[in-house]
């Protein structure tokens, strides 16, 4: 079942990316890098068993993040990829922020969301921190890598290459840094190397999969059908 659900949360991704940047224009695609950073930071307090292996669930939303500074990169340029990086880690900071006010509010008597909203946002600081670190040198190293590859064969057909030889060395970079700072000292070390072995493995099915839609992207944006910067 869960293999399932990962695969239809997959498209889904992959499709509202695409309904965004149709409807908005570029803008779409600043929108949605808050969206991943925030739901991924919720979503990966979650451990599931998908495909016969223990991995954290959000994984697909924040992988999701990747394709959106591809397409950048690819139809706008490094600056405006770097931008897109920019929006996430402000996004991550005033989340964390908003999030522990609402614990410090001392709730009604008919209140029955505190506990919960403790065992989730209670850990946000650190998974935030671990996010920051993570998504900050992931991303700059995609942006980077990305440009790097398109001056080095600028050729259509190469979009593939960029694409993939970018993301899949920032999601090492990615699930290495995440893993260690989110959870080490929170399990043992077996279960560790698991979710980071099984993180980067899913981040990297991911990554291979979204080279269809960034070429979608690109033929939407040359065929006319991306409105202007709203």
């Amino acid at each position: 079942m869960n293999e399932y659900l990962w695969i239809a949360m997959l498209l889904a991704n992959f499709l509202f990316i695409l309904l965004f940047y149709r409807l908005f224009g570029k803008t779409g695609l600043y929108i949605w890098i808050p969206i991943a950073a925030i739901v991924a930071n919720i979503q990966v307090l979650k451990l599931v068993d998908i495909f016969g292996i223990n991995a954290t669930l959000g994984n697909i939303v924040y992988a999701s993040s990747f394709l959106v500074t591809d397409i950048l990169s690819e139809n706008y340029g490094k600056k405006s990829a770097a931008r897109a990086v920019l929006v996430g880690f402000l996004s991550l900071i005033a989340s964390m922020c908003l999030f522990q006010a609402a614990l410090w509010f001392q709730p009604s008597s008919d209140d029955w969301v505190q506990e919960s909203m403790k065992n989730i946002f209670g850990l946000m600081p650190r998974i935030v921190l671990a996010s920051l670190l993570a998504f900050g040198l992931s991303q700059i190293h995609d942006v980077w890598s990305y440009s790097f590859w398109k001056k080095k064969w600028p050729a259509d057909r190469f979009i593939w290459v960029r694409n993939n030889a970018s993301t899949m060395i920032s999601q090492l970079i990615d699930s290495v840094v995440f893993t260690l700072v989110a959870f080490a000292g929170q399990f043992p070390k077996d279960v560790l190397l698991q979710i980071f072995l099984s993180t980067y493995l899913l981040k990297w099915i991911v990554a291979l999969l979204d080279t269809p839609f960034i070429y979608l992207a690109v033929l939407m944006n040359r065929r006319g059908f991306i409105p202007e910067d709203i």
